[in-house]
């Protein structure tokens, strides 16, 4: 192994020019202390509509309205509506980073560098969806992915590509599927009122094309970020009351019933939730144990910067480090990778588990994912307010 490692690190000295071809994935890599994460900044929210039209504003946002800590359990009925009042978005429309990129064109002044040829001041625009599959990456062992990037103006755009896996998954659902899926819309609509002081209503339609989404700027080791993601609800009575602690992430998992159930969900169900709440700086996920007849059985609060301590007693468990170590490594070898900017130039990075990160290389293809509008807009010197279609 140390001849591997003096070789290779002879080669990389007289090939330091190019870069790596590929990227590692196992976990042990990345087991070092904890890298520098700054604390989440909200720079503004919008929100999409039933239609699934963007505002640049707060309509959608749903304030936190839990029932009473006393008395029985909520039993909320998950399955209420499923087949009469339930609209569903059109997963078939691939939105890429449309809505955010609205934000960010209208918004523009917020971000301006001193640098002309960088009109944003981040080397990285993306969901946080996105970020959340890089982060749980090194302990994922099912779905691969495909991130899409483009280096435009001086910053690195990631779009998701839905890989062939996800699409077949996706037009296979099964029915119970589909009902686990409305179940989790359903359980927030329980749990969330449309005004600070109101009470939830769970006789309205469940309509998942609305959203409330935030943006927020952070960094991660030398990176820095901008990125939006959409949060349930604003918790009006918060002990932490500025954005973005105060939002609640709200979830639903299966009740368990022994230890062993217990491990497995914080092995593999939490990394998940840790991963989405800890990226923008949410403070609190609620869960909503369901029976098998499909109502809630109990609640329970998790504090997302607490979550460790669940873990850590658990030494065959994931490790908040590793997966920030290897998403800052992710983003280190995109910016070694992707170096010629161009909108119309997309590098797909590719993921399988049991497989290191690789990328292929398009030019003028199908790939390509930042809007016309969104390059002039950008291209021209001052922030107007461009021309964006319907």
């Amino acid at each position: 192994v140390i001849s591997e490692r003096i070789d290779s690190s002879a080669k990389r000295q007289k090939s330091d020019a190019k870069a790596p071809l590929t990227l590692p994935v196992t976990p042990s890599r990345y087991d070092a202390p904890f890298p520098f994460y700054r604390r989440p900044a909200q720079l503004g929210h919008f929100s999409l509509d039933a239609q699934r039209c963007y505002h640049g504003d707060a309509r959608r946002l749903r304030y936190y309205a839990p029932p009473p800590v006393e008395g029985p359990s909520p039993g909320f009925d998950l399955r209420d509506g499923y087949r009469d009042r339930y609209v569903k978005q059109d997963e078939t429309v691939r939105e890429g980073l449309e809505h955010l990129l609205r934000w960010i064109t209208q918004n523009r002044k917020q971000l301006q560098t001193e640098d002309k040829g960088r009109p944003l001041n981040a080397d990285f625009v993306t969901w946080r969806g996105h970020l959340t599959k890089v982060l749980t990456t090194p302990y994922e062992n099912q779905d691969g992915w495909l991130l899409a990037v483009s280096l435009f103006r001086g910053t690195l755009y990631i779009s998701e590509v839905e890989t062939e896996a996800a699409r077949r998954q996706r037009e296979q659902r099964t029915d119970l599927l589909k009902e686990l899926m409305y179940m989790g819309y359903k359980f927030e609509q329980y749990m969330c009122s449309d005004t600070p002081d109101g009470t939830p209503d769970p006789t309205g339609v469940v309509n998942t094309n609305e959203a409330f989404c935030i943006v927020i700027r952070t960094r991660l080791g030398t990176h820095s970020l901008l990125f939006s993601g959409e949060v349930d609800c604003t918790d009006p009575r918060s002990p932490w009351p500025d954005p973005p602690s105060c939002y609640v992430e709200l979830k639903t998992s299966k009740v368990m019933h022994s230890p062993a159930q217990r491990k497995s969900f914080y092995r593999h169900k939490m990394i998940k939730w840790w991963a989405q709440s800890f990226l923008p700086g949410v403070s609190r996920i609620v869960a909503g144990y369901r029976g098998p007849d499909g109502s809630i059985v109990e609640l329970e609060t998790f504090e997302t910067m607490k979550i460790f301590q669940l873990i850590r007693e658990d030494p065959g468990c994931w490790k908040p480090a590793v997966c920030m170590n290897f998403c800052a490594a992710f983003l280190g070898f995109v910016k070694k990778v992707v170096t010629e900017d161009n909108p119309k130039l997309v590098h797909l990075f590719a993921w399988e588990p049991g497989h290191p990160v690789s990328f292929t290389v398009h030019r003028d293809s199908e790939h390509t994912f930042l809007p016309d509008w969104y390059v002039e807009a950008l291209s021209s010197e001052k922030p107007s307010t461009p021309h964006i279609p319907d």
